[in-house]
């Protein structure tokens, strides 16, 4: 059998946990990992999509596995689940789409010129005539002495935004730069900070200017869902303002900014200045008349514990999104399930694993809960419905650790870092991967915002200290093959499997890696259920002020 061991006593200090808890060991073995991921990706879960059968045999086996491992449940009610209401939406042909400028009418080629999708639960999303504002990028950050909006009233009106931050594109000496953190995105460059801002400014539908490279991906991305999309259940007084939110291309931009005799060119630079003011299209005005189809789907988060000794109401939590695509047309191999053997059936094995090394350990100080989450690849769904709902209190969770994609191309000389500078438990990471021989490298393109793209990010938008390990974040340097090596699997996993039926378990996976990153997540968690330190975020994240009003110890 094999299997790695990292000792807590030597990667953590005694010091640091209690006099019990570090003669324990954390034990990854490599064969469990495996079994879980087979087991998790063959077709008996139909490709694990929420609201199918496929989801019901998905819980079925992830409470039976939790039980075997001796937890307790932490759903509500005292079960195992916590129900997640999910709002599915789809869009028709639309009656009307068009937008009023001096020039005429234009009507935009719906997935050529703009795409829209909606999450109210409404039959029909009706815009009557709203005039176009341009907000810039439509940051409101009093932290960094940024306002794009400066009191513009946009109720009943269409916020256009720009992508990322306003130092992504900014030179030299400019007045933004370095306000943002360069390159690297934080939550105001990512679109859906702009839907959110745009609801919160009482827009009726927010469109956001598309550019490859501010956003990470091309305009077939964008179209991708074909006008479907995925919400919570929300209570009336929660829904969103916004009738239709999208993006529009860069060519339909230029020509409604022309239009209102206006150079998009000129205002993305004035943009880049604490001292933007939202202009508005003159003569511009958007109407839209589309049918909705609605749905609601019950779906389920599966939550796990171990209780704590001496303070159980304090939380260390794991989390891992136990949903894949469902059913699609099949690929060359004639394979129909894309059942996410690494995204994220393989995090799903990682958690069973500390759970498992934890449960064999002395109890913890701390109580440690296990969330094995839905509706990740529908826009993080499961995981902010627990943090809209939590079981547990966020200001009495310490942290919340992620697994969501680990490489599996062999033992690697360091561990991604996904999100640097925000908070302390990085500084963990450094100091757990140096007992295991690794060093610490940043994720490689920090302008596509990672950090923000996965279900640990539902708890930092509440304050909790999180950790996220991805092995797509950037190329780790493999024992065998270095950097090169670590690119290469990032290519043909990004490239060909990704959210595709080949992504499947295989006999040629080398989990040495992922076992590596397993167990440094593991000894860190381990470590703050047996202590009373509380992990810290860094000056400058735009989370700390969140836990600092909720008076968290330490902050």
């Amino acid at each position: 059998m094999k299997t790695r061991t990292l000792v807590l006593a030597a990667a953590l200090g005694a010091a640091s946990l209690s006099p019990a808890f570090a003669q324990q060991a954390i034990t990854v073995d490599a064969d469990e990992l495996t079994q879980t991921v087979r087991t998790l990706a063959s077709d008996v879960f139909e490709g694990r999509a929420p609201g199918t059968r496929g989801e019901e045999r998905t819980l079925g086996y992830l409470i039976a596995r939790f039980e075997a491992l001796g937890l307790e449940p932490a759903g509500t009610d005292g079960g195992w689940l916590q129900k997640v209401p999910l709002l599915h939406t789809r869009l028709g042909t639309p009656a009307t789409l068009a937008f009023a400028t001096p020039k005429g009418a234009m009507a935009p080629v719906v997935a050529q010129d703009i795409y829209v999708s909606t999450i109210r639960p409404d039959d029909a999303a009706q815009i009557a005539e709203a005039p176009l504002v341009f907000v810039g990028y439509g940051v409101n950050a009093p932290e960094r002495g940024w306002d794009d909006f400066k009191g513009m009233d946009l109720k009943g009106k269409v916020a256009v935004f720009l992508i990322n931050d306003p130092d992504f594109a900014a030179q030299p000496g400019e007045p933004a730069a370095g306000k943002f953190g360069d390159r690297t995105m934080t939550y105001y460059g990512r679109w859906t900070y702009k839907f959110e801002e745009a609801a919160r400014q009482g827009a009726v539908a927010a469109l956001i200017v598309h550019n490859a490279e501010g956003v990470g991906y091309g305009w077939n991305v964008v179209i991708s869902p074909g006008g479907e999309n995925y919400d919570i259940v929300r209570p009336t007084e929660q829904l969103t303002s916004l009738k239709l939110q999208g993006w529009l291309s860069a060519e339909m931009s230029a020509k409604l900014f022309g239009a209102a005799g206006l150079d998009l060119a000129a205002l993305e630079v004035a943009a880049r200045s604490p001292g933007f003011r939202p202009v508005e299209l003159k003569g511009v005005t958007m109407g839209a008349e589309i049918p909705v189809t609605q749905e609601v789907v019950a779906s389920h988060n599966v939550l796990a514990k171990i209780p704590g000794t001496t303070r159980p109401d304090e939380i260390v939590m794991y989390g891992a999104h136990w949903d894949a695509y469902g059913e699609g047309k099949p690929d060359a191999q004639g394979r129909i399930y894309r059942a996410g053997a690494n995204d994220d059936a393989l995090g799903i094995a990682g958690m069973f694993e500390i759970a498992r090394a934890m449960k064999a350990a002395p109890a913890p100080q701390r109580s440690v809960v296990f969330g094995a989450w839905t509706a990740e690849e529908r826009g993080l769904l499961g995981s902010e419905y627990y943090a809209t709902n939590p079981v547990f209190p966020m200001d009495k969770t310490v942290a919340n650790l992620g697994l969501d994609i680990l490489q599996t191309a062999g033992a690697a000389n360091d561990v991604v870092l996904v999100g640097q500078g925000q908070n302390t438990l990085e500084d963990d990471m450094a100091r757990v991967a140096a007992t295991q021989g690794r060093t610490v490298t940043p994720e490689s393109l920090p302008e596509r915002g990672l950090f923000y793209r996965a279900d640990h990010f539902s708890f930092a938008k509440r304050g909790v200290p999180v950790m996220l390990l991805m092995g797509i974040a950037g190329a780790a340097n493999l024992k065998v093959g270095g950097s090169a090596a670590g690119q290469a699997w990032i290519d043909a996993y990004t490239g060909q499997c990704y959210h595709q039926a080949c992504d499947a378990w295989s006999a040629d996976w080398n989990l040495d890696g992922a076992v590596q990153d397993i167990e440094l997540i593991g000894a860190i968690g381990a470590e703050l259920a047996s202590s009373n330190r509380w992990p810290q975020w860094k000056a400058g994240s735009e989370f700390k002020g969140i836990r600092d009003k909720a008076g968290v110890p330490g902050q």
